[in-house]
């Protein structure tokens, strides 16, 4: 049976739901680059991090915080460290909240694997868009598949040239539903099919 991914996103539609605001130092400082969660590779850090609730709300196990920086419970967290640990770094975070522990969640592998015939449109910075740091990477990705040859043992990682895209293997993506992880949201990335 051919290996299955998901992009995972925190769910937007579950009603009542806290919404996680900009990263912060202890100091109340935004930080200077939350895109460092994002890139698929190791975060440097030297200072705890404190992510404030900017609505209150029912806790998610997942979540994004400001810049779509993935925010998980302990519980999440054991997972991926039981099924992937060679592909996440957990960051403690100080949440506003008595419900545990949580973690950024950082995928720290970046996989040149998106399928631009199979996705539904794909577009890439050129030199006339001004911006030569981005020219060759990808502007747009809509209806994104990958090629899951090109993943090799990956289960967590980031799509190389876009790295908005979180990917898990279809086996944590299983799991994560499996144990009622609330706040994900699934979207196939494998075979040929449209999804949201």
């Amino acid at each position: 049976m051919p290996k299955r991914f998901f992009k995972l996103t925190d769910d937007p539609y579950i009603s009542g739901r806290w919404e996680l605001g900009h990263p912060l130092d202890l100091e109340g400082r935004k930080l200077d680059d939350p895109w460092q969660f994002r890139i698929g590779q190791r975060a440097c850090l030297n200072e705890r991090i404190r992510i404030p609730i900017k609505i209150a709300g029912t806790p998610l196990d997942y979540s994004h915080a400001a810049f779509s920086i993935p925010v998980v419970h302990a519980r999440v967290a054991s997972l991926f460290t039981a099924m992937a640990s060679d592909d996440v770094q957990l960051i403690p975070v100080e949440l506003d909240t008595r419900t545990g522990p949580h973690f950024i969640l950082n995928a720290t592998r970046l996989v040149k694997c998106i399928d631009d015939a199979a996705s539904e449109e794909v577009r890439y910075w050129t030199p006339e868009d001004g911006l030569p740091e981005k020219t060759g990477t990808y502007s747009s990705v809509a209806g994104m598949r990958i090629d899951p040859s090109k993943v090799g043992n990956a289960k967590v990682f980031r799509t190389w040239g876009w790295t908005v895209a979180l990917i898990v293997s279809g086996d944590i993506q299983e799991a994560l539903e499996r144990e009622g992880m609330t706040g994900t949201r699934f979207t196939e990335v494998t075979g040929t099919g449209s999804g949201p």
